[in-house]
């Protein structure tokens, strides 16, 4: 996910000094891999490098695509290491118990005996997170079961799933009506037919309910997500059990032809692909899905169309345009601010740093969009395109500058717009966040300086260990002594106020006798 608070402010000047030699994990191209993936769980992994002082280092490891915690998914395999046949044995075992309870094929058999079933039988186990069927109440008898279940509901199945908020897996954030309103009208305005919903249910849920609605709507949308719950809701031509970050197809050849279909339906004309990955993926294993949905889409054009670009909305924070712009020059940013149902800080209406990072990066023409204005946004003549309220045209840039929605400010030293908090550094010789580190981007052992490792394998951290055990030992022995005083200062105030009443007490009994 994007990067809340006061971390937002320096996300984007901590993402140039990576981009120009820090620490970290590269995705290496699949076209460099010298052999296929091997597959986990969440289908083909990536092959990574460890990446140091901008350096390469020499050995490369494969590791889960979806997932950058390795509790969600602990696959780790280095590049050139051989792995016995028990290992390979017990690795297909592992990835088949990691499957779907049911195939696709028996989710869509269910979910038509559910529909014919009358509503007093439709029942939905919270616990399981699964529609049941009457010969399924019995295993799900102590559960927590929502009876009753309608059309309605059946039709926004997002209301009934838990999101998977997970961070570092997931990150299923869900777009407010507001968002998934203002989207559907955009789609409509702009005269698309068909759109490929990725990662992003509640736009699906909103187009197919506008459709079946009977208002006058003739929007089609396919979604693929990686949520496994969403197919005992939808039949196959509408749901594909899919990962964005390997251009995996759960359900094989069968998926990948309907979403063939769909995208090269009338020479691929009126489509449009919609996408909202979680925040804290990488953006080249995204930008190579995307490209390969693209080159799936363009098999249906003619040699005539073949220069034209499938249109895209790609949903991500604005702290990341240079690195989408750098797979999709083309793309340009939207000043709409996205906001999500169940996220504390991405909301509508916030002003400052507290209002949603998160945009729309598309390779449509700006000019061609048109920004609600009874949401905070106006046409800005000169620039020709709708922006934020705060957004104000530079003369110097000679264009409306603002990416985060506040008034930004004109540095003649860097000549261009810079943040209102950011300050022009005489010795980085650009403007950067008021207290931020001239010396680049910090790499090595946070305990001991060194270069060769880091903090976790330094061989000084036990000794840090005790330092800082003792160091809290004395802070705590402090904290409580001063505890001691200040409660045996209120027992004596205490004795010494009694000790008076019952003097003054004694005084006035003698005084009245």
């Amino acid at each position: 996910m994007a990067a809340p608070g006061a971390e937002r402010e320096c996300a984007e000047a901590e993402l140039c000094a990576d981009s120009q030699g820090g620490s970290g994990v590269k995705v290496v191209p699949p076209s460099e891999a010298a052999a296929p993936a091997p597959l986990c769980p969440h289908g083909p992994t990536l092959l990574f490098v460890k990446v140091s002082q901008g350096k390469e280092e020499t050995r490369r490891f494969y590791a889960c695509s979806a997932c950058r915690d390795r509790k969600d998914c602990n696959f780790f395999q280095w590049e050139d290491e051989k792995l016995s046949g028990a290992r390979l044995a017990a690795r297909e075992c592992h990835n088949r118990r990691g499957r779907p309870p049911l195939s696709r094929l028996q989710c869509v058999e269910r979910y038509l005996r559910f529909i014919q079933l009358p509503l007093t039988q439709r029942k939905f186990c919270e616990s399981c997170q699964q529609l049941l069927l009457p010969d399924d109440w019995g295993v799900h008898g102590e559960h927590q079961v929502v009876g009753d279940v309608s059309v309605t509901q059946l039709r926004r199945p997002s209301q009934l799933l838990y999101p998977l908020e997970n961070k570092k897996a997931n990150a299923q954030y869900l777009f407010s009506e507001r968002t998934c309103q203002f989207l559907v009208g955009l789609l409509s305005t702009l005269g698309f037919r068909r759109v490929l919903c990725v990662g992003t249910p509640r736009l699906h849920e909103l187009i197919r309910l506008t459709t079946s609605g009977g208002k006058k709507s003739n929007l089609k949308s396919l979604l693929l997500d990686i949520d496994f719950r969403y197919s005992q809701f939808y039949m196959e031509d509408s749901f594909c059990h899919y990962n964005m970050f390997n251009h995996h197809f759960f359900d094989g050849k069968p998926a990948l032809e309907v979403c063939r279909a769909f995208l090269q339906e009338d020479k691929g004309d009126g489509v449009i692909m919609v996408t909202d990955p979680p925040f804290g993926g990488l953006v080249e294993p995204l930008a190579i899905t995307f490209k390969k949905l693209i080159g799936m889409w363009k098999e249906g054009q003619s040699q005539d169309d073949s220069q034209q670009e499938m249109p895209i909305f790609w949903i991500f924070p604005y702290f990341l345009e240079a690195r989408i712009c750098q797979f999709f020059p083309s793309f340009c940013m939207l000043d709409y601010q996205v906001d999500y149902d169940n996220h504390a800080l991405y909301k509508h209406g916030r002003t400052g740093r507290k209002q949603s990072p998160v945009r729309i990066f598309t390779n449509i023409p700006p000019n061609k969009i048109t920004l609600p204005t009874e949401e905070g946004y106006r046409f800005c003549p000169l620039c020709q395109r709708y922006v934020s309220l705060e957004n104000q045209h530079c003369e110097h840039c000679n264009s409306c500058t603002s990416k985060d929605g506040r008034k930004w400010k004109h540095c003649f030293l860097c000549k261009k717009c810079v943040k209102p908090s950011w300050i022009h550094c005489s010795f980085c010789n650009h403007c950067a966040v008021a207290y931020h580190s001239c010396e680049g981007p910090k790499d090595g052992c946070f305990i001991c300086g060194e270069l060769d490792h880091k903090r976790r394998s330094c061989p000084n951290i036990s000794t840090s260990k005790k330092a800082n055990k003792a160091v809290r030992k004395q802070k705590q022995r402090k904290s409580n002594k001063m505890k001691m005083v200040t409660t045996k200062g209120q027992s004596m105030n205490h004795t010494f106020g009694t000790r008076k009443r019952k003097r003054r007490d004694r005084v006035h009994q003698y005084l009245c006798s």
